[in-house]
């Protein structure tokens, strides 16, 4: 396999971004450059903290060596992280390396990821999808056939609290399912901002909307409570993307404390934690969503590695990753392309949009 020549890094910014931490310390684009021309391209995150621990530590770690074997580059890339973060903005930044590694072995083998993880994948096949909206269902989402995730985590709601509190909750789950009708799915996001008193009684009113989830309803810290609504709520617990590393996924697999787990893989440590994931949920029985599935960076493994495939609308903003499927009637298709089939302008990592160090 060629030698890396190049270790590239910016952060394109859209007139949507949004104008919180989702972009100052969001997404990152990193390119791979084989000596042969060969370029590799991955997303990851931190933003201009994320740019410099790859400029300033992993680039060094990857120049004149082969492009080969991938999973020994993370394991050498991770240790480099140790001393100032194995977590947070260290990993996200080391999934965008991991992601262009990917993308360049694909590329080399000219072979799709998909193709790679599972030699026997169909491509294309159709996956199904499901749309995320904040606190209501937009009319255009109410006439389409995704699956709908309500984001409850933020909004009118949030400055209410206890009975009334819940009481708005259950009244915007109603609203949505009047919307989409009943036999589309619909799940709930909290982002971690409920508690287990509120968890527990939103759980049993709306038991009636057959909810498919309730996503991240505690933080992430709260593992007493998580283990308290595994064995209590009726609705499946989801989460995991704001969790780091298969390492760091293994309590929760273990302790049981969600029943489908969320990985994102620009953040988690890129596809070579994402492989593992799923690899341990399948000994657990445990379903893997990654979250912003349908993005191309995790399509290729649920494509190949899930047999109940299900993919989460992306981030409308990252219109400068080209290539990208668009979901028609519900479902999304995996593009027969090497690596992960994306399409980056080079003039990306100039243009005066562009964030560099």
């Amino acid at each position: 396999m060629p030698t890396i020549c190049d270790v590239r890094v910016c952060q394109p910014i859209t007139a949507n971004s949004p104008g919180d931490w989702r972009t100052s310390i969001g997404q990152i684009l990193v390119a791979i450059e084989a000596i042969d021309g060969t370029i590799g391209y991955g997303v990851g995150g931190g933003g201009l903290a994320g740019m410099h621990v790859i400029d300033s530590v992993l680039k060094g770690l990857l120049l004149d060596r082969d492009s080969e074997p991938v999973e020994e580059h993370w394991s050498r890339l991770s240790k480099a992280v140790l001393p100032f973060g194995p977590e947070g903005i260290a990993m996200m930044a080391l999934s965008g390396v991991d992601l262009a590694l990917w993308d360049l072995r694909g590329k080399c083998n000219q072979k799709s990821v998909a193709q790679i993880l599972n030699p026997d994948v169909q491509i294309p096949q159709s996956i199904p999808t499901y749309q995320t909206v904040w606190e209501s269902v937009p009319p255009e989402i109410a006439e389409a056939t995704t699956g709908v995730k309500l984001h409850l985590g933020a909004g009118g709601s949030s400055n209410l609290s206890g009975p009334a509190f819940v009481d708005s909750l259950v009244q915007r789950v109603e609203q949505a399912r009047e919307a989409i009708g009943k036999n589309r799915p619909l799940m709930v996001d909290a982002w971690m901002t409920w508690n287990l008193e509120t968890t527990l009684e939103f759980s049993t009113r709306v038991e009636s909307f057959n909810l498919e989830w309730i996503e991240e309803p505690l933080p992430l810290t709260d593992t007493a409570g998580y283990e308290t609504l595994s064995r209590q709520c009726t609705i499946p617990i989801a989460g995991g993307e704001h969790i780091f590393t298969a390492h760091n996924f293994q309590e929760i697999i273990d302790r049981r404390l969600h029943s489908i787990l969320q990985p994102d893989v620009c953040w988690v440590g890129g596809m070579t934690e994402l492989v593992k994931i799923y690899a341990r949920a399948c000994e657990a029985q445990l379903r893997v969503i990654p979250h912003r599935g349908a993005e191309l960076w995790s399509l290729h493994a649920i494509a190949a590695l899930d047999n109940q495939p299900l993919a989460e609308s992306g981030r409308p903003w990252m219109n400068w990753v080209g290539g990208q499927p668009e979901i028609v009637d519900g479902v999304i298709q995996l593009p027969n392309r090497p690596g992960f089939g994306v399409e980056i302008d080079q003039a990306l990592f100039h243009a005066s949009t562009t964030k560099r160090l």
